[in-house]
């Protein structure tokens, strides 16, 4: 089984971004060729990225496309109940550390549900929407 390809904190998977030294984005494609589908997958990373850049999430991201070890490493550790019934795990995949968080929907979903810190396994900060609705359950 392949280690970690990084250290720690949230890490997602992705297959068409890559971060300069100077920490800009920068896409690519493979082969030079877009389809529809790479185009949705490129949305979703985006979407993804925006939203842990915006909120001040820390992140590593892993480019499956550049490097192989990142590809299957990701590929072994989707959780068998999360895999299509056929082919691969699609990118964008989200992990804290070695933990399987999920994928683009169940991270759209704790987003829509402003329960994107607890899907993270981190501790939503004082005054976020998140924290709020913690606040106001545990009162209940």
């Amino acid at each position: 089984m392949l280690e970690a390809p990084f250290s720690h904190g949230v890490i997602y998977f992705c297959e068409f971004c890559n971060v300069t030294q100077d920490g800009a984005l920068q896409s690519s494609r493979v082969l030079g060729l877009v389809c529809l589908a790479s185009l949705q997958i490129k949305k979703q990373q985006q979407d993804v990225m925006g939203f842990l850049a915006a909120n001040k999430i820390e992140f590593e991201e892993c480019d499956i496309a550049a490097d192989e070890d990142n590809r299957k490493w990701m590929r072994e550790h989707v959780p068998e109940d999360f895999r299509p019934e056929t082919g691969n795990p699609l990118p964008p995949q989200i992990f804290k550390e070695d933990r399987y968080c999920g994928n683009y929907e169940a991270f759209f979903c704790a987003r829509e549900d402003n329960a994107v810190y607890a899907f993270l396994g981190l501790t939503a900060p004082p005054g976020s929407k998140e924290a709020e609705a913690l606040s106001e359950k545990m009162q209940m």
